[in-house]
């Protein structure tokens, strides 16, 4: 119809209700409302009107936007007559539809979209809570809220960078002239991690808005809530997913498709912001979740969340041993230690990077941003293929521990791809690398090219 536009799909609303998540969601309602070009009430037309209703449809008329009812539900012409009733909401333009079906819909589209302000002056995106948003536009995006003061008392990151590289000839060209570093338009950064973390409340401060409902019951979050951050040029989407527990603890359909959803968005991702309780530990959860993005391909950043609550004395980090937790009963607030055991219990991650931060204060919130454009320019980095073979030529194969009938000699080695960077060995037979194998020579790659934050990929195949 020639109109861009971004429809925001808001959580239930029950005007009197206090609960906390209700009081919630209207609160993020009115927020969409303030901020819309148009409204559409959507109403069940197989049930009868209820006070709820006839209350909510008042809220929206007072805010003098262009206003529609969408009697849904209505599935066939014989089920027409179900719309007379809701002429009670005082709204004149009502619409019978079927959301499953389609039903109806081109009718209501063409009627709003006739509305609408002219497209220079299309308001801002909106924003809303507990919501699956349908984008049909660019996003004007957001700033992200000035973090307070840094952590001085100790270092708050842990990045994994190599020392030294490789011995180059005069007629070599420097490393970087082959390196394709250019970060796409848009970089997608999933908030990852097991329920209560403080995912929603990272967002928030990412964002500078309120777009996620923080609450401190565990599942708050259902739907992925996304939010698209302009900053220095480079465009971040962040994906705040729903908590992801253990399959024996989901019972709940909506909590399994939450899960399930997660996941996929996780693997829609860039980047995945793994969300670490630092008062709980790192968990047999935390690993599961953190092989799920590993498996994928996924660049990681470890963020060890609440550390306030530690280095003020609230609360103290657990660990998981009883050994571990008398000797960090001796020193609480000790974050190398904390990482040390982090770097224990996450050993396949340990190309990750860690920032110790705080996302209810927005301590080292900040220091977030500079990590993803790193990590995104080292997943698209690329080595030119005579480089590679001149790094193969100083690596010591022998100091790799594999018994002598796995071994094979490599040939040659060529990147094949990049997010995440890929590797192909040329061998001179046909067998499966030993995983002792693979480890040293990713090793060895991460410390002659870096690729902090990011997995290598490494497959082999036979010479013809």
């Amino acid at each position: 119809r020639g109109r861009d536009f971004r429809v925001v799909d808001t959580g239930g609303i029950v005007p009197d209700d206090k609960d906390f998540i209700p009081a919630e969601i209207l609160r993020q309602a009115r927020v969409a409302l303030d901020e819309a070009a148009a409204i559409v009430m959507v109403v069940d037309g197989r049930t009868e009107l209820a006070a709820p209703d006839l209350e909510l449809a008042h809220l929206l008329r007072i805010t003098g936007k262009p206003l529609y009812i969408a009697v849904n539900k209505i599935d066939s012409d014989k089920q027409v007559g179900l719309e007379g009733d809701f002429h009670r909401l005082g709204v004149k333009e009502l619409f019978p539809i079927s959301a499953e079906h389609g039903r109806g819909i081109d009718d209501l589209l063409d009627t709003f979209i006739a509305t609408l302000p002219p497209a220079e002056e299309n308001p801002n995106h909106l924003t809303t809570e507990d919501t699956k948003v349908t984008e049909k536009t660019k996003d004007n995006g957001g700033t992200a809220q000035e973090a307070q003061t840094a952590f001085t008392e100790e270092p708050t990151t842990d990045v994994r960078r190599p020392t030294t590289a490789p011995a180059t000839t005069n007629d070599q060209q420097p490393p970087t002239d082959l390196h394709d570093q250019r970060l796409p338009t848009e970089v997608k950064v999933a908030i990852i991690g097991h329920p209560n973390v403080g995912k929603s409340t990272l967002l928030n401060q990412l964002t500078g808005t309120s777009r996620a409902i923080v609450s401190p019951i565990p599942g708050t979050t259902r739907d992925a809530i996304d939010e698209l951050v302009e900053r220095d040029g480079q465009r971040f989407r962040f994906i705040d997913t729903a908590g992801i527990r253990r399959k024996g603890k989901t019972h709940l359909m909506a909590e399994k498709l939450s899960v399930v959803m997660a996941r996929k968005h996780l693997e829609e991702a860039d980047i995945a912001l793994l969300v670490i309780d630092a008062t709980e530990g790192v968990s047999a959860l935390d690993a599961t979740i953190a092989g799920y993005a590993h498996e994928s391909g996924r660049s990681m950043i470890i963020l060890i969340n609440k550390w306030d609550l530690v280095t003020t004395g609230q609360k103290r980090a657990i660990s998981q041993a009883r050994a571990a937790r008398i000797q960090d009963s001796k020193r609480p607030n000790d974050q190398n230690l904390y990482l040390q055991r982090l770097r224990g219990a996450l050993k396949f991650l340990n190309y990750a990077p860690v920032l110790f931060i705080s996302a209810s204060t927005g301590k080292n919130v900040e220091k977030i941003f500079p990590l993803l454009e790193e990590v995104a320019r080292e997943r698209r980095k690329r080595i030119g293929t005579g480089e590679m073979n001149r790094f193969l030529k100083t690596v010591d194969f022998e100091r790799a521990s594999v018994p002598m009938r796995q071994r094979v000699k490599i040939l040659y080695m060529t990147q094949a791809n990049v997010a995440p960077p890929t590797f192909i060995l040329f061998t001179d037979r046909a067998v499966q690398l030993h995983f002792s194998y693979q480890r040293f020579l990713e090793n060895q790659i991460r410390h002659a090219f870096g690729f902090v934050g990011t997995p290598i990929w490494i497959k082999n195949r036979a010479r013809d």
